[in-house]
């Protein structure tokens, strides 16, 4: 099949979202998934917050939906989940909110997050039975020094000997927790000893703590020792990734989704050991290149795995389901380098041979700006493609001067989701805090090039 009757056939398969606008055919194609991944191919396009915010909301009012699990920190979601819940602390969403401080700051920080939080305190005040209510999780591992002093801070109020024992444990690394990478280097090279073994400790007193609890009958695990347990899991899974970052290979990356799925099983447990039933919806915001079940990409041929690919492999066939999102052009919040500002880009064109060109090749003749394409149990055009397409990844950093190499992949996307939303034009996520390097104008159409 060649490249324009791929077009042409995809164009039959495509249906515009104004059709839909409620997402009742999306709802029908998700149909009993407990596990719904909803991605996004830049961490900085609005219209992305906004349509997984409205497919959100309808998953947690039809469907029963308990909890939403996202790509950040642990503790900083927690506030968040407190707030969302009525539990205690911050009287605002952007309150909630400011435990975002270590960049990207602007990915949960913005606009369009902050409606979300509102709307979850609101869905939450009508619930009546706290048990009922929606939590907002991380799923990240970033957080090594918050998350030790999470479990101290607990273990103080519970158990005064227990805190002592983990001050102890966490004083191999506490003197380096704010710059994990140097640690991670020294230890990988012999210039000081690893901290391996106290976290693994640490975790493991809680986890035995928990599993206590889980011995009598119908007594779940308190809230607050799970949090604590699962910051150790944390701080644990944090040092074992910043040694990794100096080994060759994915072992990083691996570590990392390896943990988000390890927080997405355990929340699952525990949100439904709570509830009385055996396991809790959750829905899951991240990257794109998390929720994609990597074996249908580059990567994945070269060791990578991911969340999507775990979440396949461990729950039944048709527990989760896998939603994509990409766009053509538009605007991004991204910065140019690591520890960057927030920047207003233009996101260039897609290029020759990508997924994005072709569906905005296929989707021009039938108007409008956003489409969906559901691709579970079908017998998608893009199975038949004359040769292999490449997708684009925009991350927080977004360097159009090199974008081939920067932020294309191949990938399978057949088999790598269950559907796509593809958002034609898109516009930038909008951050509470904006550098002189963001300004409400859109980005010139010829940035970067200035031609």
């Amino acid at each position: 099949m060649t490249a324009s009757a791929t077009a042409l056939a995809l164009r039959a398969e495509l249906r515009p979202l104004a059709d839909d606008p409620h997402f009742d055919r999306l709802l029908d194609e998700i149909g009993a998934s407990t596990i719904v991944l909803l991605g996004e191919s830049t961490h900085g396009t609005g219209e992305f917050y906004r349509l997984r915010t409205e497919i959100t909301k309808r998953l947690v009012v039809e469907r029963g939906f308990d909890a939403i699990a996202v790509e950040c920190d642990w503790p900083d979601a927690l506030r968040v989940s407190r707030y969302v819940q009525h539990s205690d602390g911050d009287t605002s969403a952007p309150g909630a909110l400011a435990g975002f401080q270590r960049f990207p700051q602007w990915m949960w920080r913005n606009t369009e997050v902050v409606a979300l939080v509102e709307w979850l305190r609101a869905h939450n005040a009508q619930a009546g039975d706290p048990a009922r209510r929606v939590g907002f999780y991380g799923l990240d591992l970033y957080s090594l020094r918050k998350s030790m002093h999470a479990v101290i801070a607990y273990l103080d109020k519970e158990d005064p000997a227990a805190a002592r024992r983990a001050r102890e444990r966490y004083a191999c690394i506490d003197h380096m927790a704010d710059y994990p990478q140097r640690y991670g280097y020294a230890a990988t090279f012999g210039m000081t000893r690893d901290c391996e073994d106290e976290l693994v400790g640490q975790l493991r007193e809680l986890s035995l703590q928990a599993a206590r609890h889980m011995a009598r009958p119908g007594a779940p695990v308190p809230d607050q020792l799970f949090y604590a347990q699962q910051n150790a899991r944390v701080a644990r899974n944090a040092e074992t990734y910043y040694r990794a970052m100096f080994q060759p290979g994915d072992s990083a990356w691996n570590v990392r989704d390896t943990h988000m799925a390890d927080t997405l099983l355990a929340l699952r447990q525990h949100l439904g050991a709570r509830k009385g039933r055996g396991a809790a919806k959750i829905v899951v915001w991240a990257h794109n290149s998390h929720i994609g079940d990597a074996r249908a990409t580059e990567m994945g041929e070269g060791g990578q795995l991911n969340l999507g690919q775990l979440v396949r492999e461990n729950y039944p066939a048709g527990e989760s389901f896998l939603l994509g999102f990409t766009t053509h052009a538009g605007s991004v919040t991204a910065a140019s380098e690591w520890d960057g500002p927030a920047e207003l880009k233009a996101v260039q064109p897609s290029l020759p041979h990508s997924l994005e060109r072709l569906l905005h090749a296929s989707g021009a003749a039938l108007g409008g700006n956003a489409f969906v394409l559901p691709l579970r149990g079908r017998d998608s055009a893009l199975s038949h493609l004359p040769e292999p397409l490449i997708e684009r990844a925009i991350g927080v950093v977004y360097r159009p001067d090199t974008e081939r190499r920067s932020h294309y992949f191949r990938a399978d996307p057949a088999r790598q989701f269950d559907a796509l939303i593809h958002v034609d034009r898109s516009t930038a996520v909008q951050p509470l805090e904006r550098s002189a390097s963001w300004v409400a104008d859109e980005a010139p159409e010829t940035y970067p090039s200035g031609l």
